[in-house]
């Protein structure tokens, strides 16, 4: 990675999210800069001291922009285990920490999963507090994953997987980027809680980077979301011969190029 996009990462603070039994603490790192901050969501299994992450905290920095990083439960250094991880507990973590910890207008930046969150968060907003929604200025999503865990997972797996899900609660899958997934009943049954059932107007511009070559998010899968979301403002990048993490110097710097052209 270009060395213009490295910076010192600070130690993490904490926010508390959730009651009770239920209750995590969840890891962020805030640098307050200007304005708009650039809000970013991880992958599955990802967390804030990525490539693409620390990237665009560093870019932030540069442009003297605020920049927001956090770690859902059970992924880097936020408390929790994976297995207890479920879509409607990490848009929960999201919302506390976009609601509690970053300050004024925003643009979201969701990588593959993060970009189903980011999209879930939004329509949360636009439905339930209208004006905290007025906050969000854009939308970038690289590789959006945005029916990850039915279509993405489930409907992708083979009879033998499913039905160890069904009977023992989980299934151990393999990864090409770390240790096999743990994907449990639990987080497909929920995620069947958070579908994107109809499309909706985002009401801002959204732009889509997507790698033609990515097998994990197939550009079908992107290409269906341009027509789920109306309103117009839609704008789907494809990359010949990128694949699903976009995170080479070059992927890097049309992601810059873009959040440039947002702001």
């Amino acid at each position: 990675m270009d060395s213009s996009y490295k910076i010192p990462s600070p130690e993490p603070q904490i926010l508390r999210v959730g009651l009770g039994i239920d209750a995590r603490d969840i890891a962020y790192i805030s640098q307050a800069r200007g304005e708009p901050g650039l809000f970013w969501l991880s992958g599955f299994m990802s967390d804030m001291g990525s490539t693409k992450a620390t990237a665009v905290a560093a870019w932030a920095n540069q442009h003297g922009l605020s920049s927001m990083l956090f770690d859902y439960s059970g992924h880097g250094r936020s408390a929790g285990r994976i297995e207890d991880g479920t879509i409607g507990r990490w848009l929960e973590e999201a919302d506390a920490i976009l609601m509690n910890v970053s300050k004024g207008p925003q643009i979201i930046i969701g990588s593959s999963m993060g970009g189903y969150i980011a999209l879930l968060l939004l329509q949360k907003l636009l439905r339930e507090r209208p004006r905290e929604a007025e906050r969000i200025k854009a939308v970038l999503l690289i590789a959006p994953a945005w029916d990850m865990t039915e279509e993405l997972m489930w409907k992708r797996f083979p009879d033998s997987a499913r039905r160890e899900i069904v009977e023992r609660g989980y299934v151990l899958q393999p990864s090409a980027y770390a240790a096999p997934y743990v994907i449990t009943r639990r987080l497909i049954e929920d995620g069947r809680n958070h579908l994107l059932a109809r499309p909706f107007d985002p009401k801002r511009p959204v732009v889509i980077l997507q790698g033609l070559q990515d097998v994990d998010v197939p550009a079908a899968h992107t290409r269906e979301l341009r027509t789920f979301l109306t309103g117009g403002q839609v704008t789907l990048i494809e990359v010949p011969d990128a694949e699903h993490r976009l995170s080479r110097p070059q992927d890097l710097n049309l992601l810059f190029s873009e959040l440039g052209k947002l702001l």
